[in-house]
C-alpha cells in the first residue's frame, strides 16, 4: 500500500471509529473494548500505527476522553487473562495529548489504583472476572505505570485513567523510581517537542510469557515481568525513525538523590526488529511494508538524545 493510500485508509479509518464506536459510560470516560474478532469495529481503532499486532485469545481495551469536540485515545493495551497482566500498552504524543494541563492524580482519592473498569465490563460479556481488582497487593513490588502518569497530563481525566490496574506492573522499587524513570523522562521530553517530532508512538510493557517472568504475585495469579521494554516510532515532515530499549527487571543500585544518568540508557537500545525477535511482539505493523521494514532495523541513540 503506498503512504498516500495508507494516510487516507486511516483517516477513513478514524471517521468511522469516532462515529460508530465511541461511547460514554457512567464517568464519561470514551472507550471502545472487543475481543480481536477479525472484521469486528475493533479494527478502526487497531490499524492506528501504535498499536502492535493482537495476539489471538488476549483483550483489546482502548481508554478515551472527549476534549472538546474530539474523542482522544489516552492509551491502549492488550489483556493477557492467563498472566492477569497487560502484553503492552500503546498510545501517541500528538497536538491532542503533547500538553501539560494538569497534575499527577492526589494520593488522598482512593482507590488510588481501581481495577480497569473497561476491562471488567468487557470480562463481564465473557463470563469472566480474570481481572486485579482495586489496590491490589504486588507484595512488595511497586505498582508501576506502564504509560507513565507524566504521559498523560493533557486532561484531568486521562491522567486518571492511567492509574487503572491494567496500567499496573510490578516493579522493583528502585527500578520504578530511579532507573526506568530516566528513560521515561526522555520520552515525555521528547514527545512534547514539537521540533523533535509531530507525532511520537509510544508503546511500553514487560515481558509475561512463560519463561520471561520472575514470579507471580497478587494472590499468584499476577505475572512480574523479567525485562521491561519500549518501542518508539515518530514522524517528523513525513519522515519516520524508530528507536527501541529493552532492559533487565533489576535493581541497578541508583536511589533517591542519585538517578540514572540518561547515558547508561543507549546500552539497553536495539532495534524494533531486535525487540521483536526478543518479545515475540510485531510492533507498528500497520506502516506500508515499504516503510516498515527499513525503520525498524534503526537503532542509534543519538539521535534520540540518548549518549
Amino acid at each position: 500500500m503506498s503512504i498516500i493510500r495508507h494516510i487516507k485508509h486511516l483517516a477513513w479509518a478514524a471517521v468511522v471509529f469516532t462515529a460508530a464506536s465511541c461511547s460514554q459510560d457512567d464517568d464519561n470516560d470514551f472507550h471502545f473494548t472487543d475481543t480481536t474478532v477479525p472484521g469486528s469495529a475493533s479494527s478502526a481503532a487497531t490499524s492506528r500505527i501504535e498499536v502492535p499486532k493482537l495476539k489471538d485469545g488476549n483483550l483489546f481495551v482502548a481508554h478515551w476522553t472527549r476534549e472538546g469536540n474530539d474523542s482522544v485515545m489516552t492509551y491502549c493495551l492488550e489483556y493477557d487473562r492467563s498472566k492477569f497482566h497487560s502484553r503492552w500498552v500503546a498510545f501517541r504524543f500528538d497536538g491532542n495529548t503533547r500538553d501539560k494541563s494538569v497534575s499527577r492524580k492526589s494520593y488522598d482519592i482512593k482507590p488510588q489504583y481501581p481495577a480497569d473498569p473497561v476491562l471488567k465490563k468487557l470480562l463481564s460479556s465473557l463470563g469472566s472476572s480474570q481481572y486485579i481488582e482495586d489496590d491490589a497487593s504486588f507484595n512488595g513490588y511497586d505498582h508501576g505505570h506502564l504509560c507513565a502518569s507524566a504521559d498523560r497530563l493533557y486532561s484531568r481525566k486521562g491522567n486518571d485513567n492511567t492509574f487503572y490496574m491494567t496500567n499496573m506492573s510490578p516493579q522493583i522499587g528502585n527500578f520504578n523510581s530511579y532507573y526506568w524513570v530516566t528513560l521515561e523522562n526522555q520520552v515525555q521530553r521528547l514527545g512534547r517537542n514539537e521540533k523533535f517530532a509531530d507525532t511520537l508512538y509510544v508503546v511500553k510493557g514487560g515481558t509475561i510469557e512463560d519463561g520471561q517472568i520472575i514470579r507471580k504475585v497478587a494472590n499468584n495469579r499476577m505475572a512480574v515481568p523479567k525485562h521491561f521494554f519500549m518501542a518508539l516510532l515518530k514522524v517528523k515532515n513525513g519522515v519516520y525513525s524508530s528507536i527501541a530499549f529493552l532492559m533487565e527487571h533489576k535493581d541497578y543500585g541508583y536511589n533517591r538523590g542519585n538517578y540514572a544518568p540518561l547515558s547508561v540508557m543507549a546500552g539497553h537500545a536495539v532495534s524494533v526488529d531486535e525487540l521483536e525477535e526478543k518479545t515475540g511482539i510485531d510492533f507498528f505493523h500497520n506502516l506500508p511494508n515499504i516503510v516498515e521494514a527499513p525503520v525498524e532495523q534503526q537503532c542509534s541513540p543519538s539521535a534520540w538524545g540518548i549518549q
